[in-house]
């Protein structure tokens, strides 16, 4: 069944790119709903912003999304990525500036504070986004994929220069709320010359060693060093979960990732719904529904053992 959350639930911190303090609340929303952010700082029609595929601005640093007038709002991954592994297919989200808060650079704190409040189970059932046949997007080295499969299902390579990240493979069946033990408390990464570069580029003004994992050759330069010691590998699962949930609803198919990020997975999205061939949306059966994150998800998984 579609689901929303049982109250409403707030967070507030600085964005990681602008560095502006925003304050933001996850509130209940009926059937049908979907996922909507809405700026209470902006006016009419500039003011909803659907959470969806075609919304999205071509970016490779994070999810930003933007309508016709002008507004917009960025860094959505971790949030959608907690929804979606939760199982939350309805919810309004009033924030008032242009930049989810950072956090702890993970999906945790939005999951601990969603999972307390509650999910609520509501009277419609839900559409799932089967996917019929193999869809693949490559730029250069970096591939994004999606092929049929009976459950939902991420797998993520990457490779980096940086001898404290290397080379870095993990597969995850995300049923049974897998995202919440083994994802959501990974925190986004970055070298230190990226840092840097962002810096020169007026952006990353929020960022600091406690809300994203700093690598700089061998060093690890953030205090208390990495959660897991695939952590990075990790969290680009929860980004591309978080960037996948922009196409309505679950998705019965798997995912594959070679060196992608933020806008290959858009680029794949829309590379499937060009393709009237690849996909169809299909009732979720119980059976099915077993298959899909959020379902089996319990307050004692906050203790997100690997």
């Amino acid at each position: 069944m579609q689901s929303t959350i049982a109250n409403t639930v707030q967070f507030s911190g600085a964005g990681l790119h602008t560095g502006r303090l925003v304050r933001l609340s996850v509130m209940p929303a009926d059937v049908d709903h979907g996922i909507v952010f809405h700026r209470t700082d902006l006016t009419g029609d500039a003011a909803v912003l659907p959470a969806r595929w075609d919304m999205v601005e071509q970016t490779p640093l994070c999810t930003r999304l933007i309508n016709d007038e002008g507004g917009s709002v960025s860094t959505i991954e971790h949030l959608m990525a907690a929804l979606a592994g939760l199982g939350i297919s309805n919810a309004l989200i009033k924030i008032d500036g242009p930049e989810v808060p950072i956090l702890d650079g993970s999906a945790a704190p939005f999951v601990r504070k969603l999972v307390l409040t509650g999910v609520t189970a509501q009277d419609s059932e839900s559409r799932i986004l089967k996917i019929l046949k193999t869809v693949e997007v490559r730029v250069g080295d970096s591939i994004a994929r999606l092929d049929p499969s009976d459950g939902f299902h991420i797998e993520f390579d990457i490779d980096f220069e940086d001898a404290a990240i290397g080379q870095q493979s993990r597969a995850l069946n995300m049923r049974n709320g897998a995202f919440v033990r083994t994802l959501c408390d990974s925190r986004t990464f970055c070298r230190q010359s990226d840092v840097d570069a962002m810096r020169a580029n007026g952006l990353a003004l929020g960022g600091t060693h406690h809300n994203a994992v700093v690598f700089d050759g061998a060093q690890v330069l953030s205090p208390g060093g990495l959660r897991h010691e695939d952590e990075p590998v990790r969290h680009k699962m929860l980004d591309a979960l978080g960037d996948l949930s922009l196409a309505g609803g679950p998705i019965l198919g798997r995912y594959t990732g070679v060196r992608a990020g933020h806008a290959m997975t858009n680029k794949l999205l829309r590379a499937v719904f060009a393709d009237s061939s690849a996909y169809e949306w299909v009732d979720c059966d119980p059976a099915t529904a077993l298959s899909l994150p959020g379902v089996g998800v319990r307050p004692s998984d906050l203790a997100m053992s690997a």
